[in-house]
């Protein structure tokens, strides 16, 4: 049953959209423009869908008439294969639309900001790190996103300690929010001489990128320092006190940026991912009370659980929260990874509507 109440919200909102997605007076504001434009599509793809539905609607209405005045038979066959074929097509858009029109985390249509750290394994669990910074920026490309890199550790064999980037583009968090938790790597580093397979682990924390409207700050809960950024192995790579380190103290969260050599853009970074931790911690504790009556396997939960696991001998990757594995390593590491994400999605939303 269509909600038509519903659709002409929709169609009053978007023509309101539509006065601000062509004045070149809302252009100059670009985090404002893209939530818009943002919007503006999602309100698009509902439309024409409702729109579609009602011209299949007209074309059975058109046949049915045809066939009660018209007396030539092979037209009258006609119009009913039209009717029968439209009958179909009706019921596809009428479940996309439903789809369309299902309540969603509002989440899910913001920008996320990614954290992958090293854990066991030393140096092989750095090198994976930057493997898995790699598959994501192949992934975030095919998908059009645009990659942000905030701030990183790096080791001296190539790898990462730590790196914190941010991805923004359509559905960015609906879409990576299920990598949150520990990725396992089994392989032969390159400086194993007897050939044996180790494993290492990294762990990858997705947040939702928060506006200030989202989370407010009071700036007395914070504590701010400045320190002179080092690279790695102690080495200075900047000769002022440009790092910054927030401490945010009711919850005790530490944010530290010093990839720019302006204090002012490291604070905005540090605060861009305190905000956003911070919007997370929200959401986890909306989740904690919810899996009180049910619990979620494939939601962001537990982070500390292992949810996937790269196999180069095999090449296979297993995600463990629904069973899925895939013998195409290689493929996944250059960034094709829908398999993945839409297979938890739909396990997700399978999960929400069972309970």
């Amino acid at each position: 049953m269509i909600q038509e109440d519903k659709i002409r919200s929709l169609q009053a909102e978007h023509e309101e959209l539509k006065k601000d997605i062509y004045d070149p007076t809302k252009m100059s504001d670009r985090k404002y423009y893209s939530k818009i434009s943002r919007r503006f599509k999602i309100l698009e793809e509902i439309l024409n869908c409702y729109n579609k539905i009602k011209e299949l609607e007209q074309i059975i209405s058109d046949n049915n008439e045809l066939i009660a005045t018209e007396k030539d038979e092979e037209l009258k066959i006609l119009a009913r294969e039209e009717i029968s074929e439209a009958e179909i097509e009706i019921k596809t858009n009428i479940e996309k639309l439903e789809e369309l029109l299902s309540p969603k985390d509002p989440n899910d249509e913001k920008d996320a900001i990614i954290e992958i750290r090293a854990g066991t394994g030393g140096d092989e669990a750095a090198l994976f790190v930057a493997d898995l910074f790699r598959m994501y920026s192949y992934f975030a490309e095919k998908k059009g996103w645009k990659l942000s890199e905030l701030s990183s550790s790096q080791t001296g064999v190539g790898g990462f300690k730590e790196i914190i980037f941010s991805l923004s583009g359509e559905s960015v968090y609906g879409t990576m929010r299920f990598e949150s938790g520990v990725h396992r790597v089994q392989r032969v580093p390159v400086t194993e001489s007897q050939g044996r397979v180790h494993t290492s682990a990294i762990s990858v924390v997705v947040l939702p990128e928060a506006d200030e409207v989202d989370i407010e700050i009071n700036p007395a809960d914070l504590k701010i320092d400045v320190y002179r950024s080092s690279g790695h192995g102690g080495q200075s790579v900047n000769t002022t006190d440009s790092a910054v380190r927030i401490t945010h103290l009711p919850t005790g969260l530490v944010v530290t940026c010093q990839d720019e050599k302006s204090q002012l853009k490291n604070k905005n970074k540090a605060m861009h991912v305190l905000r956003s931790r911070l919007l997370d911690m929200e959401i986890s504790k909306k989740e904690d009370e919810i899996s009180q009556n049910r619990k979620l396997q494939v939601g962001s939960g537990d982070r500390s659980a292992k949810i996937r696991t790269y196999n180069f001998p095999q090449s296979r990757v297993t995600d463990h929260r629904i069973n899925l594995t895939s013998y195409k390593l290689n493929n996944i590491l250059l960034g094709e990874l829908d398999e993945f994400t839409e297979a938890l999605k739909v396990a997700y939303k399978n999960e929400i509507v069972l309970y």
